[in-house]
Order: structure tokens, then sequence, then C-alpha cells
């Protein structure tokens, strides 16, 4: 009889302890006067993102609006604490003024489980800005004016891809679509390979591509793990075989490097910069320049690059078929210079146009890729007001999906308003009420790269296709609870014809 007493007690005992690991530090926010809803054991407070019967974009802007006048908001993630940051001067302060202060990403790095996760989005400040001095030349304007060809030959093969489709007579689903002309862009201006995405055929880059950003069973459990348990995860992988989406990035990119060192191939793009580091590694002094380190950045240049830009106009053209007076505006303006450039599109005059511009940031506006941008303290940090100091490694999470959606900054937000961006209005808001591509020496590497395939790609496809809904087209769609890129839930799916030139 005693024996079980012990037992029960035993175990009592245990479930006690377990409860109060749990719990043990959610007096963190409310001790220090930061408001933010009540926590639960084990989950804090992000049960249903985590679960996803709610989208973390949805999650954050419910509590956005519900502690609006709030300059923070303390929240857990688990047991971590979290500060979410929402007063536009303290955003300036975390992204710009005070950024060697938050310098880092705060997201974890897996270097035996997922060796390419060792890349410029999640690398540690040390190694993260040697590798963007080198790696920033690629993104400057010279660079993209070598590479401008190659998009608008990617463009071309779009056109006739798009006419086989529309033959068809079906609805298409225009995400789908995109992610095979960027990744088709990708292929040419990083690696230097015909990736022929664009056609009946599966790609196995896109299948790659397709892999990473997966939100199937298999590939949420292996995020779960990864997030609630990383020391179990980076121990799985000294048995687990590397992902078959980085191993394909690395084979292709070492392969590539050692074919044109052999060949003394250069090419103005992506793979020759790397090329470059690997010959002159004291360049980075501070960063071991393995493959595998090399490899990563082909890696989240590839993912990156064709999955933002891909949903970006996807998202424009669901938006431009939804609103046709704004669509035909756009039409009339891209037509206006392709005349003016007889048919030749150049980089200059893409900077040019104006409407263009407009649709595409009210687009990020309305749909940016991520719900937040992710900052940690690299040491102890105190804010001014409210007077607040975090610790070294805490994080700080910008809500910009929430801000993007504030009727109080963007007046009905819902609506598609090119408008929103016409020079008056942007210089009537804050500046940090607008940061889809992220602010300060961190912001995203390849912003101007985007933006220049995303337009391309727009212009290709309005200047003589029509977009209209269909009878599949889902309005308003639902975002992928799941997915870390915001996108659609069921695809996105439009009706395209020809028009007359």
């Amino acid at each position: 009889m005693a024996s079980y007493l012990e037992i029960i007690l035993g175990l009592a005992a245990a479930c006690l302890a377990l409860y109060y690991y749990f719990i043990w530090n959610f007096n963190f926010w409310k001790s220090r006067g930061i408001p933010g809803p009540k926590p639960i054991p084990m989950f804090g407070n992000v049960l249903a993102p985590m679960i996803g019967t709610v989208s973390l974009a949805q999650f954050l802007t419910d509590l956005y609006m519900k502690y609006r006048n709030e300059p923070m908001i303390g929240i857990f993630a688990r047991r971590t604490p979290i500060l979410i940051v929402q007063d536009p001067d303290i955003i300036k302060d975390v992204l710009i003024k005070d950024f060697s202060k938050f310098a880092n990403r705060g997201f974890m790095k897996h270097e035996i489980a997922e060796p390419l996760s060792q890349h410029l989005f999640s690398l540690e400040a040390e190694r993260w800005r040697p590798l963007r001095t080198q790696l920033s030349p690629v993104f400057t304007s010279g660079k993209l004016k070598g590479t401008f060809t190659l998009i608008l030959d990617c463009a071309t093969h779009l056109e006739k891809y798009l006419n086989t489709l529309v033959e068809k007579g079906e609805p298409i689903e225009i995400r789908e679509l995109a992610a095979q002309y960027t990744t088709d862009v990708i292929g040419s201006c990083a690696f230097g390979i015909d990736m022929n995405s664009l056609s009946e055929k599966e790609s196995k880059f896109r299948e790659v591509g397709r892999h990473i950003f997966a939100t199937n069973l298999t590939a949420l459990v292996k995020f779960r793990i990864k997030e609630c348990l990383p020391l179990l995860y980076d121990l799985f992988g000294y048995v687990m075989t590397m992902d078959k989406a980085m191993t394909f990035i690395k084979d292709v990119t070492i392969d590539t490097i050692e074919y044109r060192k052999k060949n003394n191939i250069v090419r103005p793009d992506f793979m020759n910069t790397l090329m470059e580091l690997r010959n002159h590694p004291e360049r980075v002094s501070d960063i071991q320049l393995t493959d595998t380190i090399l490899a990563a950045q082909a890696y989240v240049f590839f993912a990156a690059g064709f999955e933002t830009s891909s949903t970006t106009i996807a998202n424009t053209l669901y938006e431009l078929a939804l609103n046709q007076d704004i669509q035909d505006k756009l039409r009339e303006e891209i037509r206006e210079f392709d005349a003016k450039n007889n048919g030749e599109w150049k980089y200059e005059a893409v900077k040019q146009m104006t409407y263009l511009d407009k649709v595409f940031r009210e687009t990020l506006r309305k749909y940016p890729p991520l719900p937040f941008l992710s900052r940690e303290a690299t040491e102890n940090y105190t804010f001014e007001n409210p007077k607040l100091t975090v610790r070294k490694h805490d994080k700080v999470w910008i809500p910009l999906f929430s801000i993007h959606r504030d009727p109080a900054i963007y007046p009905n937000p819902e609506k598609f308003d090119p408008e929103r961006f016409s020079e008056e209005a942007v210089k009537s808001r804050h500046p940090m009420h607008y940061i889809p591509f992220g602010d300060g020496p961190r912001n995203c590497i390849g912003a101007r790269f985007a933006v220049y395939q995303t337009k391309i790609g727009l212009i290709t496809i309005i200047r003589n296709f029509k977009c209209d809904v269909s009878e599949k087209t889902e309005i308003p769609f639902e975002f992928d609870p799941l997915a870390f890129i915001m996108c659609p839930k069921n695809g996105l799916y439009i009706k395209i014809t020809k028009i007359d030139s």
C-alpha cells in the first residue's frame, strides 16, 4: 500500500513540477507593466496559430486591434516572452536608430539537421554582417540592369506558356503560374540555368520549390518539433539524411561553381559572387566559407526569391480581376510605355511607370509576404517611453500585416486602392507604417530584384491578357494558417483571356 502511495505522490510531484515549469515566468510582462493576454500552460498565447485554427496574421491583428492604443504588448510563445512593438517611433528605434542592439532576427539555426539554415535571413550578426557586405553588390541597380534582359527572356516564355493555358478556356491557378515564372527568373539570374518551369513538364526546381513551402502533415510535424523541441531536432540531425530540397540546392550550387571554374565561365550573377567569395575567403575573415555556407546563401535566394514574388504577382492579378477599372488604367499605362519604347522594354522604362508602382505597393500593403518582422536583442536595452528594459536574447516582433490593415492608418483597409501611394498620401504617413521589405540595415537584400521581376511579370500578363473572376475564384480568399509565407489556403483561380494588341 505504501509503495502505491509513494508512486501516486511521486507522479503528483512530477506533474506539479512540470506545471510550474510551464508557468514560472508567466508574470514576466505583468511585473514590467506591459499589457497583454493571459497565457495558458504549455502554449502561452499561441495555441490557435500552432494548431492552425487561426493564421498568425489574424492572431496578431486581433491582438493589435484589442490593444491598439498600447505602444507595446507582451505575449508568450509557449514559455518564451515576446515583445510586440506597435508604436512607429519605437519600431524605428528597433529597425534603424538602435539597429546594432537588435541586429539578430532571432530565428534558430539547425546546423546539423538543416545545414543550409546558415543563410543571410537567419545568421547571427557576427556572420551576417560581412556576408551581407559581400553579397549586396549583386542587387545594385547596375547589376540589375545587367540581368534585366534575362528577366525579359523569362517573361517571353511566360507569355507563350500563358497563351497555351488560355486556349484551354479553364480558370488558371495564378499562384502556380507565377511561381513557374519566378522560378525560371531565379534559375537564370542566380544559377545561370534554364529551369524550363513554364511548360507542361514538371521542372525539378519547381518541384523543390513546392517542397520547401509545403504545409502537409509531415512538414507540419517537422516544423513543430523544430519549434518546440529544438535540441531534440538537432540530435535527429545526426541520424537523419539532409532534407531533399537542401540536398538538391547544395549539389546544384557546388556543381555549378566547379563547372564554371573548370571551364573558366564568368557571368554577372549570384553564383559568380559566391565563386568570388570562395576564391577570396579573406574578404569575410570571420567566417569559415565552407561549401555548405555558400550553398546556404543560394538556397535562401532561390526560396525567398521565387516564393515572395510569385505570391505578390498572384495577389495583384487577383485584385485586378476584382477591380476592372484599376486593371484598365494599368493596361493603359503599360501600352503607353510599350508604344513609347517600340516594344523594347528597358530597366529605366519600368522605373518610370508610376501607376504600376502604386499598384505594386498597394498589393504589398494589403498582402505583405510575412505577417511580422522578428528581431532579437543582442544586449540589454532600455526603451525610453514606456520605460522598459529587455534582456539580451529577448525577442521583439513588429506586426507589419496588422499595421498595413489598420483602418486608422489606411481607411477601409480591405479596399484595394493604389492611390494610397500617391506622393501626398505617402508623405502624410509615418514611414514605419509601410514596411513590406523591413527597414534599416537588415531589410530584404533582394528587394530591388523582387520589385523588377514582379513588375515585368505583371507587365507581360496585363499588356495582352484580361483577368476576370471565375466560378472558382474565392472571394475573399482565406490565408493558409500553416504557411510561413502568407498565401491562399485553397489556391487562387481567375479567368484569363487574350485581348487584341
